[in-house]
């Protein structure tokens, strides 16, 4: 990779940082996250009651300590002349420490399995409902977000959420409860060496809060960062015959090692600041110590002889206190780190939730389509409103129900744009696209796409079987439905050929057959859905061209009330349509039959002779 091309790459990936951190700021996760929790709340609040239990035996244990510690140090404990019954009997006071301690670690173990059991809940519901708003979404929805990043966020951005909820779920009361319980007896048995904490908390909150401000826009870049590298390893995965047929693997490698170079460097930014936390903590304690060891002597001195004065267990129970509060503050700063490295994630699951789909049904949707006919009433389109340049501009045309249409253009014509429009893959911005005659926005989605039957540009097959394949169609569709349909498709003749017929396995993508079976396998499935209007977008470009050509011939013969759209590159798919439309730059520069476009077409004849050189090659 040139300077020139690494720079321009860099500034790519600035800008895009940039446009996230601003638009997630507007973000407020925690609302929009706490109702995917719904079912497994009871679970946190075991967990909280088990952690309040745990908590109280916690702050007993040091305050019956000093009992003991009394007991040993009075000399006047020997003649049983110290009068507070729980010094005067050391094996109650040690059992009832022991019998505290146990009910602490079992009440310890249940909050951590009711924790797992909420956060696992938790994680189980906002992946699912993740999912299902992704189905919601439009092709345009889709491409804002890219594939790649979705991945991310379902898996990587959910895993950090639920680590953090985890985690808050034993701090959220542990913490703060063993702090101001804590906080409390540690006043009551000296106001004064309490003072500390004074200084001391706010000077770690301010610390925390600003290594949070600092954290949180790396965070932003690291998770970018891994949307680009689940992207790299995806394209790299699907083109992997190509990238091996070229020898590319070096390129590839450089490619996927600046993206992972980036993340390392970012997260070690992310981390060294992270890094403070430890220190800053581990020196309030030492500081801490030193301050209540030094005036702490001179309290125990001062009160010699007073009755009921500071003495060494109180300082003993004193400082059990003081640990108590910095080991829930150390708990704070854990969960903290852990909030912060979750919080862009949060905010990422949040932005998919609360994502509105470009294209939903209108209030009472028309729930029939009446038949085939096509019209496009002066529509323009483009994939990104804030675009200048229009996709389709100025589309006007009007096809009858039944009718055969070919589309031919150049590449970057807009042909599947084009049919995109029809089965309201995305939405116009200017004019209208009927089917029956009505508007397709008005149309139940449902509704519509069961009536246009798209096979698009890339075949896709799913792991199962060709039947189950072939159902997704229709799957209620008997056998002899769906060999008659095989049949239109010309894909029985492979079919019947395989040992198993249609119970053979498909692999995940169709990649045990060959790109002219999956293809016809994909019309095959289209034709299940017994559709008003069918969309061949480019479907039959690895089918030979005689295969082409009986596949055309049983659509003739077979659905002929059907209308039939097929975008090719090849003329001989298209030739013989009702309508031929000839597409440049987005918009039909012609329209016509064969012959009407060879007189009046000089791109469509250029192409015909070019590629048919004046003869016909159809087998026919």
């Amino acid at each position: 990779m040139t300077r020139e091309e690494e720079m321009a790459r860099l500034e790519e990936v600035n800008r895009k940082n940039a446009e996230e951190i601003e638009r997630l700021k507007h973000i407020h996760s925690l609302p929009i996250l706490m109702k995917y929790g719904k079912g497994y709340w009871k679970y946190a609040i075991i967990a909280w009651a088990t952690v309040f239990v745990e908590v109280v035996c916690e702050i007993l244990i040091p305050f019956l300590s000093q009992y003991i510690i009394h007991y040993i140090w009075d000399l006047n404990a020997v003649t049983k002349t110290y009068t507070d019954p729980l010094s005067t009997n050391l094996t109650l006071t040690s059992s009832l420490m022991g019998v505290l301690a146990v009910i602490s670690c079992t009440c310890g173990i249940a909050a951590g399995f009711a924790a797992s059991k909420a956060a696992a809940g938790f994680s189980k519901n906002l992946r699912q409902a993740m999912y299902y708003k992704v189905q919601e979404f439009s092709f345009a929805n889709i491409d804002r977000f890219s594939t790649a990043s979705l991945v991310t966020r379902m898996t990587t951005d959910v895993s950090n959420v639920t680590f953090a909820l985890q985690m808050i779920l034993r701090m959220v009361v542990r913490a703060p409860m063993m702090m101001i319980v804590a906080f409390v007896m540690a006043i009551l048995l000296s106001w004064q060496l309490s003072l500390i904490f004074v200084v001391l908390i706010p000077f770690l909150g301010f610390f925390l809060f600003f290594i949070s401000a600092k954290v949180h826009p790396t965070f932003v870049k690291v998770f970018n960062a891994y949307d680009d590298l689940n992207a790299s390893v995806e394209e790299n995965l699907n083109g992997i015959r190509v990238v091996k047929s070229f020898g590319r693997e070096d390129f590839e490698k450089e490619k996927f090692g600046h993206v992972s170079y980036f993340i390392y460097k970012n997260f070690v930014k992310a981390e060294k600041m992270l890094a403070f936390n430890d220190p800053l903590m581990q020196f309030s304690i030492y500081a801490a110590m030193i301050v209540i060891g030094f005036f702490g002597a001179q309290l125990i001195v001062a009160s010699a002889g007073v009755p009921d004065g500071f003495d060494a267990g109180s300082l003993t129970s004193f400082i059990s206190y003081v640990m108590m509060i910095f080991n829930s503050l150390m708990f704070v700063s854990m969960g903290f780190v852990m909030v912060i490295i979750s919080r862009n994630s949060a905010e990422r699951i949040a932005e998919v939730l609360i994502e509105t789909p470009s294209i939903a049904n209108k209030k009472n949707p028309v729930m029939e389509v009446k038949d085939g006919q096509v019209d496009f009433d002066r529509v323009s389109f483009r994939y990104n409103q804030k675009s200048e340049k229009e996709v389709l501009s100025d589309i006007d045309v009007h096809i009858p129900s039944g009718s055969v249409v070919g589309i031919i253009g150049s590449t970057g014509s807009s042909k599947s744009s084009f049919v995109n429009l029809i089965a309201r893959l995305y939405d116009v911005n200017e004019g209208s696209v009927k089917v029956g005659g009505v508007d397709v926005r008005d149309y139940d989605i449902a509704t519509l796409r069961d009536s246009v039957a798209v096979v698009l540009q890339k075949n896709v097959l799913f792991s199962g079987t060709i039947r189950s394949n072939l159902l997704w169609g229709n799957p209620n569709a008997t056998q002899e439905q769906i060999e008659h349909a095989a049949h239109i498709a010309c894909a029985d003749e492979f079919i019947n050929k395989m040992p198993k017929g249609y119970d053979s396995v498909i692999e995940q993508g169709g990649t045990n057959v060959s790109g002219g079976q999956r293809q016809r396998l994909c019309i095959a499935r289209a034709l299940l859905k017994s559709p008003k209007i069918l969309i061949l977008d480019d479907s039959t470009s690895a089918v030979d061209t005689h295969t082409d050509s009986l596949i055309r011939e049983s659509f003739r013969t077979e659905i002929p009330d059907v209308t039939k759209f097929i975008v090719s590159q090849r003329v001989l798919s298209i030739k013989d349509a009702d309508t031929i439309l000839v597409l440049h730059e987005g918009k039909i520069i012609a329209q016509g039959n064969n012959d009407e476009l060879m007189e009046n077409s000089s791109v469509y004849r250029e192409l015909y002779e070019t590629q048919l050189g004046g003869g016909d090659f159809d087998g026919e």
